[in-house]
């Protein structure tokens, strides 16, 4: 259960700390990137609390990480490039997933690592 917390308390703690003329949008858009959870009903089983995610499930490997990470990287940077553009608020969008997907990722490695 403290898992589960943590993967609505921790975006929500980074909307409030870094995103806050847009908390709320940030916090809901990085909260739903808990969807890619859904690779773990490709699983058998499904839930097994003594597995690591990280590496087992197809969301979770370290190709699908490092793309996360240069998604995120890329999107901040266009982000601010394109700041007067229709673009700059899709990149904002994109950098708030992928941020999204790292925190994920992070708190699902640090149940590895207990």
């Amino acid at each position: 259960m403290l898992h589960i917390f943590l993967h609505v308390a921790v975006p929500l703690a980074v909307a409030f700390l870094f995103y806050r003329p847009r908390k709320a949008q940030a916090a809901l858009i990085m909260i739903a990137t808990m969807a890619v959870d859904l690779d773990h009903l490709m699983a058998d089983p499904i839930y097994d609390p003594e597995r690591c995610s990280i590496g087992f499930h197809p969301l979770h490997t370290s190709p699908a990480i490092i793309v996360y990470a240069l998604v995120f990287a890329l999107a901040l940077l266009f982000a601010k490039r394109l700041e007067g553009s229709g673009l700059g608020s899709a990149m904002r969008l994109v950098h708030l997933g992928s941020l999204g997907l790292l925190i994920h990722m992070a708190l699902d490695w640090g149940d590895c690592v207990v």
